[in-house]
């Protein structure tokens, strides 16, 4: 399992290998399948639930095997809808996000030379490939890592990010305008064949956070967290995880009664971030320049709606954070498989 996206405490939507999708609407007590009919190849690396009767989900895998996929349900997964697909020699889908109910754009590697980028107005019922001369330009090896559908993120009003890693540099695209255009910034994080960036997220406007790793040396130790306060102009090398090793995605979990709309700041007290990997789980509370450990279970990636997440990883693994306190201490952390 790497596709997960908390709707609220009591709806999540998660998705993996053999074509296996769930969702629960009970607080994680129970998992139903709304696994879609003939997909058993597939691998869903990403899904975006707008409620628990609508969700998108994408398929990350080469598309001249016909892996390359994105499907839509409006009826909680009764019945699926395709809504692309593509068989470009080189095309795989790495990760998908969405501004509001209408706007959304998805993530894949090069072809061409260029990002492999799609966007959508229709709430993902249609998606259009960005002219080739629009997309971004990537190095040699350079790619995105399908690891927690987060390498991309569409925030606020018309603001999407891209992390990239496999090549001599691991670098940060930005577009303001909904993935028409796109700015370039080099980063200090290491990369390589297998490290780079892997899992992108903005605690407001201006801050934001990326994490990565190697996924050859998933415990390896050593600096593996961006920070940007300028809306992601530039980016510092900041710190190191704890557990150290890989982390794949990054995410925000919110005290009781705490909003996020995706452009207005947020007090800082309000905010805790949880980073997951093969090692094991950290949290941060100091807009990640310093982590501490939250558990050890090797989890892929993590969504939460408030102070309620969920998090999946390996063999079907689940698991559910009800509760971090103010120090940011797990005080529960329970798991299904």
């Amino acid at each position: 399992m790497r596709a997960v996206h908390t709707v609220s405490s009591n709806v999540c939507w998660i998705g993996g290998s053999g074509g296996q999708i769930y969702k629960t609407l009970d607080a994680g007590k129970s998992w139903t399948s709304v696994k879609i009919p003939d997909c058993d190849s597939l691998d869903f690396r990403d899904i975006h639930a707008f409620d628990k009767q609508t969700a998108v989900a994408m398929s990350a895998g080469a598309a001249e095997q016909d892996k390359a996929k994105i499907y839509r349900t409006e009826n909680g997964g009764e019945s699926w809808t395709l809504v692309y697909q593509t068989t470009q020699t080189g095309a795989f889908l790495d990760g998908i996000d969405f501004w509001d109910e209408h706007k959304g754009i998805c993530l894949g590697d090069p072809v061409n030379g260029k990002m492999f980028i799609l966007t959508t107005e229709d709430g993902g019922k249609s998606w259009k490939e960005i002219p080739l001369q629009d997309r971004p330009a990537a190095m040699p090896g350079e790619a995105c890592f399908a690891a927690s559908g987060t390498s991309v993120l569409a925030v606020g009003k018309g603001n999407a990010y891209i992390g990239t890693g496999g090549s001599s540099k691991a670098r940060i695209f930005r577009s303001t305008d909904f993935g028409h255009s796109w700015k370039v910034i080099e980063t200090a994080m290491e990369a390589g064949p297998t490290r780079g960036i892997f899992g992108l997220r903005f605690t407001s406007s201006k801050n934001g956070i990326a994490v990565g790793g190697d996924y050859k040396q998933t415990t390896e130790p050593g600096l593996n967290v961006l920070t940007t306060k300028d809306g992601g102009e530039t980016w510092k090398l900041e710190s190191s995880t704890k557990p150290a090793g890989l982390k794949e995605c990054v995410a925000i979990y919110h005290k009781v009664n705490a909003t996020w709309n995706g452009d207005t700041q947020i007090r800082s007290d309000n905010v805790t971030l949880v980073a997951t990997g093969p090692s094991g789980s950290s949290y941060s509370v100091d807009k990640g320049k310093s982590w501490n450990t939250l558990g050890t279970e090797p989890f892929h990636a993590v969504s939460f709606s408030g102070h309620v997440g969920y998090a999946v990883g390996g063999n079907g693994l689940i698991g559910k954070i009800d509760q971090i306190s103010s120090r940011g201490k797990r005080k529960k952390l329970t798991f299904t498989e």
